[in-house]
């Protein structure tokens, strides 16, 4: 039975939720989907999104996640590339988009529930389905329950972020037979998966961690408190209001928590929580440090990819022993050190990381399938980070392969500088990387988002910076901007801030 979705002042589960989706299984199908068709869903945050989800794999369907921040340009490439059948949307998204949208592909409009209205701004006419569309909710009252065999559910068919080129469809292959029952331990190790459990989730459902771990905690049985949007106090006074045990964070979360007033992160009974998962960017020891000290040891960390699924798991207690890790390898993974020429690095040395959770069902590149090769080593997939494992196997990251900057022949990795600037009273964001120069090849840019009321300076900065750092690690430049370029999961988008110098110069990288 599915466990309860909550968002806003709706709540669904058990019967009702299923009987959603058994109906949602009927439309599909009457619309012509057959197995191992794909289904887009372009929403935020929303109960719909889930039941979009849970229908497709009723039928074997995958669901395929659109970024909502994508312009309509970068949304057709994904329903071409992914050959969609339908698309599930929020009402407000649809008219930015639908000029774009293949004519093969049926639209199902989903009136923009209240909360996420009031979470974006967005008008009331706006978030209605326009009349004679096909309407979600009243699509739903028209069909008849599904009562065929479930079929395999695939997974959310997840497009990455496209960093160089365009963004790759990660379609996961049907699990092996001896695969199923060892995914699911491994996920109840790394994320404590749990019918009791009672989790918050603050990141967007069109990521591939917030997907996997939303969908999981509800098809185990578990409860699930979707946020429109994360806001650091309110995240505080659903964890008490809701006595959430669980939850996924990414680390600029943590940064936005620890930035609230003493008084008000004082005020909230946190005591029900078990266990807050973070990862998808690296974490500064300090930030880390801080959330452990307020939160209490039920912080853990996890590392791996859209190909690899979570692979290294970090306790509280295992990161205390060992600052700075985000884990070991869990039991049925492996991770490697590899040099440029594959060959494998001592403890300490570092390389590119290459990992895999052998029970983590197969994946291909949708449409793309040469291109796994370009990530590939003995069967091991790197997500393209470098670091390196110590004596006893706790893996660090250095940073990632294509942000480290090389100056005058020197290895700069820009995370170490963030971890240190992220500290600097007055800096809320930050993003640290290479600029061209002359001299050296390469020097380095921080691009800074103060706190409202902060008057930093360049000087000011390196100041700052001067005695935590190496000389030679020390921005050139430094830049102030009222907002970063920044992805709902954390994720700087440092190819805007990065591009315009070396489009400048001449180059492209």
């Amino acid at each position: 039975m599915l466990g309860t979705v909550i968002s806003g002042d709706r709540r669904i589960g058990g019967a009702e939720l299923e009987m959603r989706v058994k109906k949602a299984a009927s439309g599909f199908l009457s619309l012509g989907l057959n197995e191992g068709d794909r289904v887009a869903i372009l929403m935020r945050n929303d109960i719909a999104f889930l039941e979009a989800t849970f229908a497709c794999g009723e039928l074997g369907l995958y669901p395929v996640p659109v970024n909502w921040h994508f312009s309509a340009d970068e949304t057709a490439y994904v329903l071409k590339d992914s050959d969609a059948k339908a698309l599930v949307i929020h009402a407000d998204l649809l008219p930015a988009i639908v000029d774009s949208v293949p004519g093969t592909v049926e639209i199902i409009i989903v009136e923009t529930p209240p909360e996420v209205r009031s979470a974006y701004g967005i008008a009331d006419e706006a978030a209605l389905v326009p009349a004679g569309e096909r309407d979600w909710d009243k699509w739903l009252a028209e069909q008849v329950p599904y009562a065929g065999a479930a079929k395999a559910a695939p997974a959310s068919m997840i497009y990455t972020s496209g960093t160089t080129g365009h963004p790759k469809g990660v379609r996961r292959l049907p699990p092996k037979e001896d695969q199923t029952a060892a995914t699911l331990e491994a996920r109840k190790y790394v994320f404590d998966f749990q019918p009791s459990m009672r989790a918050v989730m603050t990141g967007p459902l069109y990521h591939s961690a917030p997907n996997l771990y939303s969908t999981f905690s509800v098809r185990i049985g578990g409860t699930l408190f979707l946020q429109p949007k994360f806001d650091a106090e309110e995240t505080l006074a659903v964890i008490e209001r809701e006595k959430l045990t669980h939850g996924h964070l990414v680390p600029t979360m943590f940064v936005r928590l620890l930035r609230l007033p003493e008084d008000v992160r004082a005020k909230y009974d946190l005591s029900s929580l078990v266990r807050v998962m973070h990862g998808a960017a690296p974490c500064s020891q300090a930030i880390k440090r801080q959330m452990i000290d307020w939160w209490g040891p039920v912080i853990h960390e996890y590392y791996g990819g859209t190909e690899t699924g979570a692979a290294v798991h970090c306790s509280s207690e295992e990161w205390l022993a060992h600052p700075g890790t985000v884990g070991k390898a869990i039991p049925g993974a492996t991770v490697k050190i590899l040099d440029d020429q594959g060959v494998e690095r001592a403890p300490g040395e570092v390389g590119e990381i290459f990992l895999r959770l052998w029970s983590f069902p197969d994946f291909t590149y949708h449409n793309k399938e040469a291109a796994r090769g370009e990530c590939e080593q003995d069967g091991l997939i790197t997500c393209g980070d470098v670091g390196c494992l110590d004596e006893d196997g706790f893996l660090y990251l250095r940073d990632r392969k294509r942000d480290m900057v090389i100056s005058g022949g020197v290895n700069i990795y820009p995370v170490e500088i963030e971890h240190e600037l992220i500290q600097m009273p007055g800096v809320q964001d930050c993003a640290v990387f290479g600029i061209p120069n002359e001299e050296f090849g390469e020097s380095l840019a921080a691009a800074i988002q103060q706190v409202d009321g902060a008057t930093l300076t360049s000087a000011s900065v390196r100041q700052w910076l001067a005695p935590r750092i190496a000389k030679y690690k020390l921005p050139h430049v430094v830049t102030f901007h009222e907002t970063l370029p920044r992805e709902e999961t954390g994720k700087i988008f440092k190819r805007k801030l990065r591009d315009p110098y070396w489009k400048d110069a001449g180059r492209a990288i």
